[in-house]
């Protein structure tokens, strides 16, 4: 296999959110999130590293997201939509980082209002510093279960943090 037909396997080329569990909210979070898929579906670099009964992890991806209880959980699947690997990660270790990542997010929206550009330039260098906090924590928990270049784990970070934000 070539390598560009590895990097074309080795993807995400579908997100399914499971709605049932995910909280409806506003317009514009829902456009946050719609946002935060098609960057993420735009590029990435996603490889299931375990599989279910020894089925090969071949790809591109289903990805289908739920959120159960305070826990992420990736079910993973194949073109013909058999499944492929679920990982479940506890969304503690993020709280205080999403926590202070949507308060930045929030004053970086009020600064855009009328604050001077000096200061919106510093509010969005401590929101990017957050999020790349947010995106090294998330590459770290899936270290060993599905491998993430940094800026598919920077996405994927975008899109938990657009699930979770309730404005």
């Amino acid at each position: 296999m070539t390598d560009t037909a590895l990097q074309t396997n080795n993807k995400i080329n579908d997100i399914v959110l499971n709605e049932e569990n995910i909280t409806q909210i506003s317009p514009e979070i829902t456009y946050e999130r719609k946002a935060a898929i098609t960057d993420l579906l735009a590029e990435n670099s996603f490889t299931p590293l375990r599989t279910i009964n020894d089925i090969e992890a071949k790809g591109p991806f289903k990805l289908v997201l739920d959120i159960q209880r305070g826990k992420l959980i990736f079910d993973i699947r194949n073109q013909a939509d058999e499944p492929i690997m679920l990982h479940i990660l506890s969304l503690s270790p993020f709280r205080l980082i999403m926590k202070d990542y949507f308060l930045i997010c929030e004053r970086h929206h009020e600064a855009m209002k009328g604050a001077n550009p000096q200061q919106i330039e510093a509010i969005d260098m401590g929101r990017r510093g957050l999020h790349n906090e947010g995106s090294t924590l998330l590459s770290e928990r899936l270290e060993g279960k599905i491998k993430v270049d940094f800026d598919t784990a920077r996405r994927l970070y975008t899109l938990v943090c657009a699930l979770h934000w309730k404005g």
